[in-house]
């Protein structure tokens, strides 16, 4: 039989608005603590119980809503936020007109509100009837309460995951919103058991400048060794602002769970500007760490479209290069100011380490009497006999002087050089670990990218170092060949897949070529075809720099080590190797006094 149109009725309509909006209870969270941003609350109250599959309940202190406008609100595309003459002049979070509907279509939704200066109403509907306004008892503001969500839609409900994971997502929604307002008051419970419930996340309006606001409640929201290790950002470009801080690459995480990227205060998770973050950190990470920031992105409306995805959370620029290299550029250039600064946590971590698993109770000390105490010249005479602190005895049987501490070189001054590759110096108020060889890793590369703004220094090999290759990749490689010239490597056609290695960059010394070209050809094919060619180039620059720099097992001298301090301090982002690992571990003489029980 031929298929008939016919009209949905309302209640139908709103039920598939529900699906698109409303895909489990944090979603409902969301579209209710927005709409209480919107009425200008300063205070924001949620409570759920089984996950929100029973219970969602939010309250908060804004201007509220008159009897009138309550079967207005639960009526669908009607808002008080947009007047429909332009959809791309939202200052709003929401403007759709579809949450409250669409919810009170699949669950049983009250809403309570009060305007100052006039009485409290309520107003229920459930499953899409809407019930009578009622009087009702309310200091001012707004309480929505949402009971039984997908009951009218039960098969809604299989895909639901446990109580215990929609939780979780309701806990990311909130401090996700509550960093995007640091002056909004965020209480969450979990009432489950009834009463007043169990506590979850509680963060208070922070007060004070924009820069010192957020830094409190990302130590709130992250953690404080997000904050600690944390850089300011601030840059614009073009009518977008950049405004955040982004951690530094010591602190990463196995997984993009400390990325958080907002648009006009909206959080989004929107694929173009997470690319700009992973960019950003290409080369001070490794492919498997993830940095941790939290960026917002301001502008004129109309620069950006919010109406792309029913649940906002995609956002389309009308020039997304320039909001692409805004996170780029500011990212890198704050990274390159931060120098040698290393992340803390590696300190705490190394410091864990050090500190016995099973701790227990130093013996009680014997009674030592002043006639059983050495005399100041039996010390002395003890003292002669020992080899005085500094370095290893060298070769020639001569002893390194020990060189003063400055309190102008953060980074100390060489005291030892332990198993060929760990530098151990004294600063002005604790000790300093440096891995040589992932340090010097680090300034090579810098150097190398510095000296590619030009063209590298290059050596001649007198016999062409000859690299037998699979033609595809032989292929792949010579296309870059003139890049690799100016960056000092030389190589040519040598027939079939081979590949002669004529001049190699004069910075990396003497190599191992055929290794060289296979890593390079390996980084070609990771970093894929469509990768800017000055991301790839760095990428290259980046296995040129591992190639050259100080290996594991050579003894290096007093001088060598305090120049590769100096150069260290003044180099940018030197506290971490080109793979994101820490060069160097600062350890404070007060935490190594409490490891020993001096405090």
């Amino acid at each position: 039989m031929r298929p008939v149109i016919r009209q949905l009725d309302e209640s139908a309509i709103n039920r598939i608005a529900a699906g698109e909006v409303v895909e489990r209870p944090a979603s409902a969270v969301k579209e209710l603590v927005e709409n209480a941003l919107d009425a200008g609350a300063r205070r924001v109250d949620i409570a759920y119980a089984q996950g929100g599959k029973a219970l969602v309940r939010v309250a908060d202190d804004g201007f509220g809503m008159t009897q009138q406008d309550l079967p207005l609100a639960l009526t669908r595309h009607a808002t008080s936020k947009i007047d429909g003459s332009d959809l791309l002049n939202i200052h709003t979070f929401g403007f759709r007109g579809e949450a409250l509907p669409s919810l009170g279509a699949v669950g049983r939704l009250t809403i309570t509100s009060r305007v100052q200066g006039e009485d409290a109403a309520s107003l229920a509907i459930s499953g899409g009837r809407l019930g009578e306004v009622r009087p009702a008892a309310l200091t001012r503001g707004t309480v929505v309460e949402l009971r039984d969500l997908f009951f009218a839609t039960p098969a809604r409900l299989k895909f639901l995951r446990s109580d215990r994971a929609e939780a979780m997502a309701i806990a990311d929604v909130i401090k996700r919103l509550a960093m995007a307002e640091p002056e909004v008051s965020f209480t969450l419970r979990d009432v489950t058991g009834g009463g007043e419930g169990r506590l979850v996340f509680r963060a208070d309006a922070e007060t004070g400048d924009m820069f010192d606001a957020l830094r409190r409640r990302l130590a709130r929201v992250i953690g404080p060794d997000f904050s600690e290790n944390a850089l300011p950002i601030q840059a614009e470009r073009d009518g977008i602002r950049l405004t955040g801080y982004a951690a530094l690459p010591t602190w990463s995480r196995g997984a993009a769970v400390a990325q958080f990227l907002f648009v006009n205060g909206r959080p989004v998770l929107d694929r173009l500007l997470f690319s700009a973050l992973r960019a950003a950190y290409v080369d001070v990470l490794s492919r498997d760490r993830h940095p941790g920031a939290a960026l917002f992105l301001d502008c004129d409306p109309q620069l950006v479209d919010v109406n792309v995805h029913p649940a906002k959370s995609e956002v389309r620029f009308r020039d997304p290069t320039v909001a692409r290299g805004l996170i780029v550029t500011a990212l890198r250039h704050a990274l390159a100011e931060a120098g040698h600064r290393a992340s803390t946590t590696v300190a705490e971590a190394t410091l864990a380490a050090m500190r016995p698993q099973n701790i227990e109770p130093p013996p009680t000390p014997a009674r030592v009497y002043q006639m059983d105490r050495p005399s100041s010249q039996t010390l002395a005479r003890s003292a002669a006999y020992q080899a005085p602190i500094g370095f290893s005895e060298q070769p020639t049987g001569r002893i390194e002087p020990v060189l003063p501490v400055s309190g102008d070189h953060p980074l100390g001054a060489a005291r030892a050089h332990l198993h060929e590759n760990y530098i151990i110096a004294q600063t002005s108020d604790g000790i300093v670990i440096v891995d040589a060889h992932a340090a010097h890793e680090r300034l090579v590369y810098e150097r190398l990218k510095t000296q590619a703004q030009g063209t590298v220094p290059s050596q001649a090999l007198l016999i062409p170092d000859i690299v037998e290759l699979p033609a595809d990749e032989a292929s792949r490689l010579m296309e870059l060949a003139p890049e690799l010239a100016r960056l000092g490597l030389v190589i040519e056609p040598f027939g079939g897949g081979a590949v002669a290695v004529r001049e190699t960059p004069a910075v990396l010394g003497q190599i191992n070529a055929a290794k060289l070209l296979h890593d390079i050809v390996d980084e070609i094919a990771d970093q894929g075809t469509a990768t800017l060619l000055n991301t790839r180039i760095d990428a290259i620059l980046s296995r040129m720099a591992c190639h050259g720099s100080v290996r594991t097992g050579r003894q290096m001298r007093a001088d060598e080590m305090n120049a590769l301090l100096r150069d260290m301090e003044a180099t940018p982002m030197s506290g971490q190797c080109n793979h994101g690992r820490p060069t160097y571990v600062e350890l404070k003489l007060s935490d190594i006094e409490r490891l020993f029980g001096r405090t």
